[in-house]
């Protein structure tokens, strides 16, 4: 007969005993598992830099080699432990943390090795705070996975969880059915990938639009410089996120341009079009846009080419909207205008915005 699993209450509020959370961490540290309440389900935790404690938490999931599990954090600032992390998943994170969202991330932090998978690392922050107040004391890695055998269905009471794994684990912390009771939303973002591994709560197209950025370019004309800045940009982001260029939008990217006094139809300028093929961009089938103030509204990145074309934008919108408007070189030097130049002066302008952009896109993604 299985040994009985000792059930202690949590209780709702925060932060729990500190005798509790010595104790819990004492178990965790020692290998053991521990059974804690989110605010999805329950879960079963092992520390991650154990591999006796992961071998354990395996056996008693029953689940196969290749399916990692999860680093559970206390806090936003443990994203800081990968190596080169995306602006993208700092969005997400933002505004999802603490919550029901697992992003998968490329990139192994320091102890999670055993817990990661090609390179790539899942991580969350629970929203049911003294479970997220125990993870943030802890000075070494925790994974989890939810309380059920591997393909169960996830159980969201103690008692069940206590029964279910009886003589497995050492301790069920005892916090009342989860708020949700469904698993994470678990969203893969990195080089390649933007990929929905579980779907849930959280729809992909708001995933998108938070990850992403709408950016917009603008110039005086909407013929040249600003067009040539849209194409750029658009290149230089699907470079940096690994993908096509028809890709981009996939991660949440929108890319505008315009003109402060465009004439609305008129085709992008014949140099600006062959100094774009040559780059293997096309501009031929692009048409001026007049500044719209709504359209500047919805972006979240305003780039002027000169300080004129800046201190037009800023004029014709609202100071909230004006605050995320700049210039696109980080040095504050003007795009110089080639039109009505030779072809060299062309190159030089577009040389300039990728200049520019190199910095830009490193601050988006």
């Amino acid at each position: 007969m299985s040994a009985a699993v000792e059930v202690a209450a949590f209780g709702s509020g925060s932060p729990p005993a500190r005798a509790l959370r010595k104790r819990v961490a004492s178990l965790l540290a020692a290998g053991e598992l521990v059974a804690l309440p989110t605010e999805t389900v329950y879960g079963i935790f092992a520390r991650a830099d154990r591999p006796e404690a992961l071998e354990r938490l395996r056996n008693v999931k029953r689940r196969p080699e290749e399916k990692v599990f999860t680093w559970h954090v206390g806090d936003v600032r443990s994203l800081g432990a990968f190596p080169q992390l995306w602006h993208s998943a700092r969005r997400l994170a933002e505004k999802y943390w603490p919550g029901p969202l697992t992003l998968v991330l490329h990139g192994v932090p320091r102890g999670l090795e055993l817990a990661s998978s090609g390179g790539w690392t899942g991580v969350r922050l629970p929203a049911f705070a003294p479970t997220a107040k125990l993870l943030a004391d802890l000075d070494f890695p925790v994974v989890g996975s939810s309380a059920n055998r591997h393909g169960g269905a996830a159980l969201v009471d103690a008692a069940s969880i206590a029964s279910e794994f009886a003589g497995e684990l050492a301790l069920v912390l005892d916090g009342g059915e989860p708020a949700l009771k469904e698993g994470s939303v678990v969203l893969k973002v990195g080089p390649g990938a933007f990929e929905l591994l579980r779907p849930g709560i959280i729809d992909l197209a708001a995933l998108r639009r938070t990850a992403g950025l709408r950016v917009g370019f603008v110039c005086t004309g909407n013929t040249c410089r600003s067009p040539m800045a849209e194409v750029l940009a658009g290149a230089a982001l699907a470079s940096k996120l690994s993908v096509p260029l028809t890709r981009i939008g996939e991660f949440g990217f929108e890319l505008r341009s315009m003109g402060v006094f465009a004439h609305p139809g008129a085709p992008a300028s014949r140099e600006a079009v062959e100094v774009m093929a040559d780059a293997g961009l096309d501009l031929s089938m692009h048409r001026s846009t007049a500044l719209d103030t709504d359209v500047v509204g919805e972006l979240e990145r305003v780039y002027a080419l000169t300080q004129g074309h800046l201190e037009a934008l800023r004029a014709a919108v609202a100071p909230s909207i004006a605050k995320r408007c700049t210039l696109l070189d980080p040095e504050g030097r003007d795009i110089p205008d080639p039109i009505g130049g030779t072809r060299e002066d062309y190159e030089r302008c577009a040389a300039a915005i990728r200049s520019a952009l190199e910095v830009r896109v490193d601050e988006w993604v």
